[in-house]
């Protein structure tokens, strides 16, 4: 299990690259972070194609829709902040921090829906991208939901397994 509560969270100090924007608690909030989300890590050098921007706009995607929908409080909004760089004492990682007003509906370890649910699997999808997630108690009332894209080729082939195999 890749979760981690609040206590074992890996505090990252001094970041180099740091985003920070605040976004209305509806769907098209949702929408407008996962896409500057992703142009500022193109600012900061990753492509829109790239693997690092395509896993991160996946999981600031989930997160902020989930912000938006279970963290929602009328007239408050959710915060995306994206930390990068040589200063993380986690070297090599994106973390990607959505928080909300919401504190007392924390996620919990994802559990595989029905069949036939039509919702339920966006943990299951963090879990499965993130090097690391989990949940940290924001001051004075809130919750932030964090995960850790490991940015070295190791952490990427394991987010999505290995390439294609190689011709003769």
């Amino acid at each position: 299990m890749k979760a981690q509560t609040a206590g074992a969270r890996a505090e990252i100090g001094a970041p180099v690259y740091e985003f920070v924007q605040l976004f209305s608690s509806t769907p098209r909030g949702a929408r407008l972070a996962r896409l500057m989300g992703t142009q500022q890590l193109a600012a900061w050098g990753w492509p829109y194609d790239d693997e690092v921007s395509l896993t991160a706009s996946l999981l600031i995607a989930e997160l902020a829709t989930n912000a938006a929908t279970h963290g929602r409080v009328t007239g408050r909004s959710f915060r995306l902040r994206l930390l990068t760089g040589p200063g993380l004492l986690l070297p090599a990682t994106l973390r990607i921090e959505v928080a909300d007003a919401r504190g007392e509906s924390a996620p919990e370890r994802p559990q595989l829906p029905a069949p036939d649910a039509e919702s339920g699997r966006g943990l299951l999808l963090v879990e499965t991208l993130a090097s690391r997630w989990g949940v940290a108690p924001r001051s004075p009332s809130g919750k932030t939901v964090w995960a850790d894209l490991d940015l070295s080729p190791a952490g990427l082939s394991r987010a999505y397994g290995p390439g294609p195999a190689a011709g003769p």
